[in-house]
């Protein structure tokens, strides 16, 4: 959650609106720091010094109308590209010559073209290197070796529509300074369904493949959003931890999440003990990111990854 362009503040009150949990996660306990701070990203991220973060996992507020708690999500097109622009060239900067940069973006079926619009503006300044699919929700009917299987599983929000379609899937766009950065694709990977195809390809490790561009991730019931979830817009824990784990947990000292929402990517980063800092300008949502590595709790968790 961001407001457009930067909060305005000094350096010095920026250092006096920040709060940490390093105390409890951190240096104190032989753990990597996990630093939150509750101010623009704009200007948090001035404080950083240029190519020390390996990994950046996020998801900026999408324009499309979200009704977040002290933002207008629905500035003019080219505004928001602008801002979005200036944002991206700040990580650039602070991202390592073969850092990660994962970009989580959605779109509604009245307005489509955001995510779009956003990465073909990236195009000047990252290579996009991989395209993945956030997948939340998906019916499969499957027939083979003589067996027929049907699963529906997930979660949507329905859209009452003779236009449109469900909208089920929001996409992570994985950029990077060359093109050409290594990941760990096995850190994510699946089973085999016929053990034979481990020979045949000799691709794989063990009984695991690549688990591909597209992942399955959903959001776990809950009974109460306002209390469970109260970001509009959060995605759950096992999202920067797949891009974690892909990226090579032992090339990743330090993650960046500039939106960092209720905290679901320090979350991630503590789970697989990697430093993090994070900027949020919303006090209501930096609280419950706080709330959130207090209490321990996954408050939108998914599916369980790489364990």
């Amino acid at each position: 959650m961001r407001n457009m362009g930067d909060s305005g503040t000094s350096g010095k009150e920026r250092d006096s609106n920040v709060s940490s949990v390093s105390s409890a996660y951190g240096p104190a306990n032989g753990a990597p720091s996990i630093e939150l701070h509750n101010s623009d990203c704009a200007g948090g991220m001035e404080t950083l010094v240029d190519g020390t973060i390996d990994v950046v996992v996020t998801s900026p507020p999408y324009n499309i109308g979200t009704a977040y708690s002290s933002y207008d999500d629905t500035v003019s097109r080219s505004d928001y590209i602008t801002w979005l622009e200036s944002v991206a060239l700040k990580i650039r900067n602070k991202l390592t010559e073969s850092g990660s940069f994962f970009l989580n973006i959605g779109s509604s079926p009245a307005n489509p073209w955001g995510p779009f619009e956003a990465v073909l503006m990236l195009r000047k300044h990252f290579h996009l290197q991989n395209v993945i699919h956030w997948i939340k929700s998906i019916y499969i009917a499957n027939e083979s070796y003589g067996k027929k299987t049907e699963i529906n599983v997930g979660h949507y929000k329905p859209i009452n529509s003779n236009r449109f379609l469900n909208d089920a899937h929001e996409y992570i766009f994985h950029l990077t300074k060359s093109n050409s950065v290594p990941l760990d694709r096995l850190a994510i990977g699946v089973p085999y369904k016929d053990s034979s195809n481990i020979a045949r390809w000799d691709i794989g490790s063990g009984n695991l493949r690549c688990r591909g561009n597209t992942w399955y991730v959903p959001y776990r019931t809950i009974q109460s959003r306002e209390r469970e979830r109260p970001h509009p817009a959060s995605f759950p824990p096992e999202i920067p931890e797949m891009c974690i784990r892909l990226h090579g947990i032992g090339r990743t000292k330090r993650v960046m999440d500039p939106f960092m929402g209720i905290g679901n990517t320090a979350l991630a980063c503590r789970k697989l003990g990697v430093a993090c800092i994070g900027f949020e300008i919303d006090p209501q949502y930096y609280s419950a990111s706080l709330k959130l590595l207090s209490d321990g709790e996954t408050a939108t968790s998914g599916t369980a990854c790489g364990e």
